[in-house]
């Protein structure tokens, strides 16, 4: 395990990858999700209810499964640009998935194609 303190947990290593690096890695897979299906997939700066998180943006994609989403550093949002996906004022309404169900709708969506 790491040394690193409570206050740095993004440097907390298992030993082979700390948390930034998988929360980067998490972060550009998902980005190449949506960019290989555009057309299930969207991005915008507020949620549906006008709030937004300084720095972060929220991109999600509709599946068959059900909707999936996640907060991305605003860095990252030019990645998306020119790749076709839409862009909205606010975000779809959040269904309340969570973690868990973001994992199985995945799942059952990849076991689908």
């Amino acid at each position: 395990m790491s040394n690193a303190t409570i206050d740095d947990k993004g440097k907390i290593s298992d030993g082979y990858h700390t948390f930034d690096e998988l929360y980067e890695h998490r972060n550009l897979l998902f980005i190449g999700l949506m960019k290989a299906n555009p057309c299930l997939s969207w991005r915008a700066i507020n949620h549906a209810d006008s709030t937004n998180y300084e720095g972060w943006f929220v991109c999600g994609m509709h599946l068959s499964t059900g909707d999936i989403s996640y907060h991305l550093p605003i860095a990252l949002w030019g990645l998306l640009d020119d790749s076709h996906i839409e862009t909205l004022l606010i975000a779809p309404a959040w269904d309340g998935h969570s973690s868990a169900d973001v994992v199985k709708r995945l799942k059952e969506w990849i076991l689908l194609h």
